[in-house]
């Protein structure tokens, strides 16, 4: 959650006065006052609403939700001017592939309008971009730079420019290790053998993303009346979408927008793309998710006071909404012009009585031991990508189930939790060691879901794991044995430094069911259930992790029926 910062006087004048009943519309929106005095306030934004983290994008919205401009706003986008391109070459396909521009002409900067900006950039870096390493945005004056311009990629001691907030010309690699900005994102970086920079037609350095701009060609002033804007990342629709949210703040400025052409290799795409999106919207599923009896006109007023258009059950969807991902999305809007305070509570016409799940109680009791460890539970998405699941586990793909139509990178459910385990550990190599991770979660394979512990400590071996994965043991009173691998152990461990896991004592009546991914060991009640052992080093350096890693992974469906 993000706060941002409004001027009072300024609200009051172009939206309205801030009384009671005002601070309740602003709660009932969704971005709930934090604190507010006679010259300022602040209002809490959560996170699946990025296009309200200025004030031009909340006041466009809110505006529209207290019913003074209802409808989907819509923007003019001039055609490219001459030289008005961008060049992208296959130097930065591997570093930071994607990038969408804009330029935005006749703006008149004053100081607020400045900081506003720069603001809801940093937010947009923290929060969608997830700390730059998605995507960055890069704004600047369009006076100081020679069109066309070209996103290319070079050896660090190549690159050389007086960054923002210094004096003194750098290399690429001397900026990430004295500039404060590059120290602090210098790990976007690493291991990269060239730096992605943005150059105009003089070969002038406009910045080096993500991690900082040039100060003599990228830095606004208040007399820059002219701006060329970028995002550049690793998911072009994000990036689309990062940059609409960006230009149309702009244009709520005054300034007027220009598309511009990216060119790579022999394809060429215009940016930006203000046009609307549609979604379906069903009445029938709207009334019976919300408990309500709306016909197609209310439908239609509530739909338009969250800033989008409606027409015989099709929504026109804003280019910089990114939230809007399936007919939910848009009920939830509709529930939210409705007015959660009208909606009336009522009692279940059929008494229940509630009893918490055995499964749950179970699972519950394995936090609670682990936890008893200092060992920190994580929580992951269902959905999982390609790369992290196959790819940097080095295993084939195979019995996949896949999202028809995801509109992210996130399109297959998971088939364990080791690989989400390591994709933690991956994130947070800069954090203080040792690290003792795990999680319980579902996991799926050949269409049948099972509840899955995996852990993993580092740096560690695949004693310190065995002795974890025996004290869980027996405070579960289930007797488990770890035996020498008799199949192939999956390719993520090191052979020799791994081993099975054995369930015993599994009633008769269960020894011909499998887990996932696991088959019957031994006597009849005797039963696989995973594997422990020490990562393999190919692995770590596919999740550029430096540090041993052991970790375990086991099926915790025999167990429940143990326990039950």
């Amino acid at each position: 959650m993000a706060n941002i910062t409004i001027d009072r006087k300024q609200f009051e004048k172009e939206i309205g006065k801030l009384d009671e009943k005002m601070q309740n519309r602003i709660a009932m929106f969704g971005t709930p006052l934090d604190k507010f005095d006679n010259e300022t306030m602040d209002i809490e934004v959560f996170p699946n609403r990025p296009d309200l983290l200025s004030y031009h994008g909340f006041k466009r919205s809110f505006l529209s939700f207290i019913g003074k401009q209802k409808g989907l706003k819509e923007y003019k986008v001039n055609k490219p001017e001459k030289n008005y391109e961008v060049t992208i070459d296959s130097s930065v396909k591997n570093i930071r592939p994607y990038t969408a521009c804009a330029i935005v002409k006749g703006l008149k900067f004053d100081d607020d309008k400045i900081k506003e900006i720069i603001d809801v950039q940093e937010k947009l870096h923290f929060t969608v971009g997830r700390k730059r390493k998605k995507l960055a945005i890069g704004i600047y004056p369009l006076e100081k730079i020679k069109l066309p311009i070209t996103f290319k990629a070079l050896e660090p001691d190549k690159i050389k420019f007086v960054p923002l907030e210094t004096d003194r010309e750098m290399s690429g690699l001397q900026i990430l290790q004295r500039h404060p900005t590059g120290r602090e994102y210098a790990h976007l970086l690493a291991g990269k053998s060239k730096f992605p920079i943005f150059v105009d037609a003089d070969n002038n350095i406009l910045s080096m993303p993500p991690i900082i701009n040039s100060k003599n060609t990228g830095k606004i002033t208040e007399t820059t009346t002219d701006v060329f804007v970028e995002c550049s990342g690793f998911d072009f629709p994000i990036l689309q979408k990062c940059l609409n949210m960006v230009v149309t703040i702009l244009a709520d400025m005054g300034g007027k927008i220009y598309s511009m052409e990216l060119k790579e290799g022999g394809k060429k795409k215009i940016t930006p793309d203000l046009n609307s999106e549609k979604m379906k919207l069903n009445i029938s599923n709207t009334n019976s998710l919300l408990g309500l009896d709306l016909n197609e006109k209310q439908i239609k007023e509530l739909i338009e006071k969250m800033g989008h258009n409606y027409n015989k059950g099709v929504v026109e969807i804003a280019q910089w909404r990114t939230d809007m991902l399936h007919e939910v999305d848009l009920i939830e809007d509709v529930a939210i012009a409705y007015g959660y305070e009208n909606f009336i509570p009522e009692i279940p016409s059929v008494a229940t009585v509630g009893k918490e799940e055995e499964k749950e109680i179970i699972k519950r009791k394995i936090a609670e031991i682990l936890a008893g460890l200092n060992i920190l539970e994580t929580s992951n998405y269902h959905l999982t990508t390609k790369q992290d699941q196959f790819k940097k586990m080095s295993v084939q793909e195979e019995g996949i189930i896949e999202v028809e139509a995801s509109k992210t990178d996130y399109t297959i459910l998971r088939k364990d939790l080791s690989h989400y385990i390591m994709k933690n550990l991956s994130e947070n190599v800069d954090s203080e060691y040792p690290q003792k991770i795990f999680e319980v979660g579902r996991v799926f394979n050949n269409y049948k879901e099972t509840e899955n512990l995996a852990l993993a400590v580092t740096p560690s071996n695949f004693t310190e794991v065995r002795q974890i994965l025996e004290y869980l043991s027996r405070m579960l009173n289930v007797e488990i044995k770890i035996a020498e691998p008799k199949d192939k152990i999956p390719n993520w461990f090191i052979e020799g430094r791994c081993a099975e896991i054995i369930l015993s004592d599994v009633e008769t009546e269960n020894k011909k069911s499998t887990s996932a991914g696991a088959g019957g060991r031994g006597p009849s009640n005797e039963k696989l259930i995973g594997y422990l052992g020490e990562i393999h080093p190919k692995i770590l350096k596919n999740w550029k992790i430096k540090m041993p890693v052991s970790l375990f992974e086991i099926n915790l469906e025999e167990t429940f029926r143990k326990l039950n």
